[in-house]
């Protein structure tokens, strides 16, 4: 809230004073009036994370016996 410090100095200024105060009401009135609206809060689709299927676990295998089996034909030929 804003403060204000009051001078006592003649008749006008008591007048001014009685402005400022009714405006400063006005003020404030006025901002406690818009501080909000009521449209609908908007809500966010949740995201959904989905892991995707794994290869096979042989699939690492396949390379290694491919080389052992050329191995063992070559040492199989000799």
């Amino acid at each position: 809230m804003l403060g204000v410090l009051i001078l006592h100095v003649g008749p006008k200024s008591e007048e001014k004073m009685k402005k400022l105060a009714l405006a400063t009401a006005l003020v404030a009135a006025a901002t406690t009036a818009s501080a909000g609206n009521l449209s609908e809060p908007v809500m966010e689709a949740p995201v959904i994370v989905e892991e995707t299927a794994a290869s096979s676990s042989a699939a690492g295998v396949w390379i290694p016996l491919l080389l052992l089996a050329v191995v063992a034909a070559v040492v199989a030929a000799d």
